[in-house]
């Protein structure tokens, strides 16, 4: 079931993402918890729990129209969970006007397969090297 992250998930959130084997936090200084609070108290940060066990989450940036955070645990994937985040942050940026969205991502990835397959374009490489994907909402 997605659900929309409390205070108390950020520990298994941060666990999730720097569990990842692909798009690996390098500096981890560009994710501070005050980042994550704003997202997790403006358009929210949205979880898949099953269980009582967070598997996975999803953030949008309304202010630019970005998929700031989409991760699985790495022993939940390719189980639709993705997707349905996926699809959440995407909700969340077409209720809030935007009509089109980007994300960055590490080229090769299996990420980068999925964007793809949902019909978004790959449309050049940020400084940093990962790939950028545009998508239609």
């Amino acid at each position: 079931m997605i659900r929309r992250a409390r205070p108390e998930d950020h520990p298994r959130i941060t666990e999730i993402r720097n569990g990842v084997t692909e798009n690996v936090l390098r500096d981890p200084s560009r994710v501070t918890v005050e980042d994550y609070r704003w997202f997790e108290q403006n358009p929210g940060v949205w979880v898949w729990e099953d269980n009582g066990v967070i598997l996975g989450f999803s953030a949008a940036d309304t202010r630019d129209g970005s998929i700031w955070a989409l991760f699985m645990a790495n022993d939940h994937q390719r189980r639709g969970i993705g997707r349905a985040l996926f699809e959440k942050a995407c909700d969340v940026l077409r209720e809030h006007g935007h009509r089109t969205a980007w994300l960055t991502t590490d080229p090769g990835s299996r990420a980068a397969g999925f964007y793809t397959a949902a019909g978004w374009k790959r449309i050049g490489t940020s400084e940093r090297g990962e790939a950028i994907f545009h998508g239609v909402l």
